[in-house]
């Protein structure tokens, strides 16, 4: 069987006002939040499409410049997350992947292996909704299959994509991990301080 073509949305059009700071810009490993995790959706996905809204002008020089990395914004950022993961949805649909991997450029600290280990999970079970989960939490990333597009395109925004995901229970493969971070929510200068990252930089 051959393996499923992913391509991957990345959400980094949050406004951060929790933070203070665009959170896409923090640092984590030596590396701002948005290069990590462009770099690990890339280690399964044929592309990734980058969903950019609130501080677009300040994040978008950081995005990698890379020949698989494509740049979106969502005008209409404020109306929340599904908005923006619309807006990489249409245009992942323009192209062949069979698939779309959605992961945030807010959760910096999951584990490589987990982006492989899903997308082996998705391949393997034939579901068309695959999701990472620790401890019994399910984050991100997550997996959509093609087919699902359209149903993600029309669900109310104010309800976001987990009207998707528990529509139809038996829809969804869950990969069970030891992976704290993909449930780990960075939203606070106190949550970077919990999680062993630095504060943002002042007067910014």
């Amino acid at each position: 069987m051959s393996q499923p073509r992913i391509e991957a949305i990345l959400l980094a059009a949050g406004e951060s006002r929790r933070m203070g700071y665009p959170k896409p810009l923090l640092m984590a490993g030596g590396e701002t939040f948005i290069a990590r995790t462009v770099a690990m959706c890339l280690t399964v996905a044929d592309r990734v499409v980058v969903v950019l809204g609130a501080h677009a002008d300040r994040v978008r020089p950081a995005v990698p410049r890379d020949t698989r990395v494509s740049i979106v914004a969502n005008p209409h950022f404020e109306r929340g997350q599904l908005s923006s993961l619309k807006v990489g949805l249409a245009q992942v649909a323009q192209g062949h992947a069979d698939a779309a991997l959605v992961h945030l450029a807010d959760h910096p600290l999951v584990a490589p292996a987990t982006f492989a280990a899903l997308a082996a999970e998705y391949a393997r079970a034939g579901r068309p909704i695959a999701i990472a989960r620790d401890h019994g939490r399910r984050g991100h990333p997550v997996i959509f299959a093609r087919a699902l597009f359209g149903e993600l395109a029309s669900a109310p925004e104010d309800r976001g994509a987990r009207v998707v995901v528990n529509a139809e229970p038996a829809r969804v493969a869950y990969l069970e991990v030891e992976d704290p971070g993909v449930v780990l929510d960075l939203d606070t200068p106190a949550d970077l301080l919990s999680a062993g990252l630095g504060l943002p930089p002042r007067g910014d």
